[in-house]
């Protein structure tokens, strides 16, 4: 199956890195290379692209892609490595950051990932193939408790319990194997009527355990002070996020590092001496407009925060 993915925000994006022809520039959720390819073609001979991903497939899709920039290097990784992986190649300082945090059209589309609701397939939706868990490891392992968590903090779902208590029961008669099995389980956990205005059943529960198996929020969260670190003075980091979970973290972390002042509100001067490492380009993120919605329906939920370093 061809590697497909239509870039979400490209054009606002492109303008929110601000590209210098000679910069340096890194992609740490290359996929298919869509948003890479815009910033390639901006580079001169001078400039330099690193793109990372950790899924084979999108590293094979993306090498083919960049393949005519003699600038572009691909790096097999996660993003949360991307500080160490520069470093390994004697780059300390960057120019732009971008990341698309977005479950790309192959991996929703390819029934073997397992990613999708819509369709009977194996329970994976492992982002890198290397890692062992998945997500039927997950479904079938976990206790009930900590199902009840996890669809309740990461899908956001007001019917967690009573999801995770028809798992626990389902599981006691017969391991549960795949997307279409479980998404079963949950229309059974979740009232008709509810089902009819909140679309598809499976969508919150899904979203939850894909969180839970590839730590993106752990992975987010603890990535993105170190990425503002290695912004030269007036680099840029771009980052688009698909559900409030991810935006608030986004959001939270662009702000502290605006304004990390730790003193009470009511001091004359700042005494903790916490400096402030840049500015925040976008009070409120930007969002698709309504042409790109109705091109590319996946985009409705997307939203750009930019942060510019100031040394």
């Amino acid at each position: 199956m061809e590697f497909k993915h239509k870039s979400v925000l490209l054009e606002e994006t492109i303008e929110g890195l601000d590209i210098k022809p000679d910069g340096i520039y890194v992609d740490g959720t290359l996929g298919g290379a869509g948003h890479a390819g815009e910033v390639c073609r901006k580079l001169s001979a001078k400039g330099r692209f690193i793109g990372i991903d950790q899924d084979q497939d999108a590293i094979i899709a993306a090498s083919e892609r960049l393949a005519p920039y003699k600038q572009a290097t691909i790096i097999r990784s996660n993003y949360c490595y991307m500080v160490q992986e520069l470093a390994a190649r004697g780059i300390y300082k960057v120019d732009g950051i971008l990341l698309d945090l977005g479950v790309s059209s192959y991996q929703l589309d390819n029934e073997e990932r397992g990613f999708t609701y819509r369709v009977d397939a194996p329970l994976d939706m492992r982002m890198d193939q290397r890692q062992t868990q998945t997500a039927g490891d997950i479904v079938n392992g976990y206790e009930e408790k900590e199902l009840y968590r996890i669809i309740r903090d990461y899908g956001e779902d007001k019917f967690a319990k009573n999801i995770a208590k028809h798992i626990v029961a389902a599981r006691q008669v017969k391991p549960i194997t795949t997307t279409g099995e479980l998404t079963e389980i949950i229309r059974e956990s979740i009232p008709m009527k509810m089902q009819v205005k909140s679309g598809h059943p499976a969508k919150r529960t899904f979203q939850a355990i894909r969180i839970e198996l590839n730590r993106e929020l752990d992975v987010l969260r603890d990535s993105l002070d170190g990425m503002i670190d290695i912004l030269d003075d007036g680099g840029r980091l771009c980052i688009i996020t698909f559900h409030s979970l991810e935006d608030r973290i986004v959001k939270t972390i662009f702000r502290k590092n605006e304004n990390p002042c730790t003193c009470p509100s009511d001091f004359p001067v700042c005494v903790c001496g916490k400096k402030s490492k840049g500015k925040v380009i976008t009070r409120k993120p930007i969002l698709p407009g309504e042409t790109e919605m109705e091109e590319n329906p996946r985009s409705k939920s997307a939203k750009l925060r930019i942060f510019e370093r100031v040394l």
